[in-house]
């Protein structure tokens, strides 16, 4: 299924004030997911492999490195046995970064939220407003994005410009 989004990451000091804020946004809890991302080498855009007890996808997607709201081109298969597809991946592909991550996922209409800790990285939140078919539109996608961002008071120095795996090739 391939579908646009527009996000954001960004660094939280502060993640109880974030779900705070979507409790009082009637925002739906879907829970908590601990998510391992296996990130594979690829000649275009990025391939990882997620694995969570809410979540699991092989995720195909081509985003800039750029902070704030950003456009990812996203192309996905929910797995159901992602152990075998890892195996076959891992025997074909190399595999370039693991992410291990405890994320709290929060829907509103077609925004996604995701609360994460990320092991060896700390406390991020991401922003994803979503258009599975093509009828919201990049403008009102973008339009989301900023409403949210306005109001978890993210500043512009906690925006994130890259991938969690490349924060993790980073800091080793």
């Amino acid at each position: 299924m391939q579908r646009i989004n527009i996000e954001i990451k960004a660094r939280s000091e502060n993640p109880e004030a974030i779900h705070e804020l979507l409790t009082q946004q009637l925002a739906e809890f879907l829970g908590t997911d601990n998510q391992t991302d296996t990130y594979f080498k690829t000649t275009k855009g990025r391939l990882k492999l997620r694995e969570g007890n809410i979540e699991n996808a092989l995720i195909h997607y081509y985003r800039s490195d750029k902070a704030g709201p950003k456009r990812s081109d996203v192309t996905m298969y929910k797995t159901v046995n992602s152990a075998e597809l890892k195996e076959v991946l891992r025997s074909a592909l190399e595999v370039i970064a693991v992410v291990t991550k405890r994320r709290s996922i929060y829907f509103i209409d077609n925004v996604k939220f995701h609360v994460d800790e990320v092991q060896e990285l700390g406390n991020f939140v991401e922003i994803e407003a979503i258009d599975k078919d093509g009828s919201i539109g990049e403008e009102k996608l973008h339009e989301q994005c900023q409403y949210y961002l306005n109001l978890f008071r993210i500043r512009e120095e906690d925006l994130i410009e890259v991938s969690y795996s490349d924060m993790v090739l980073g800091a080793h």
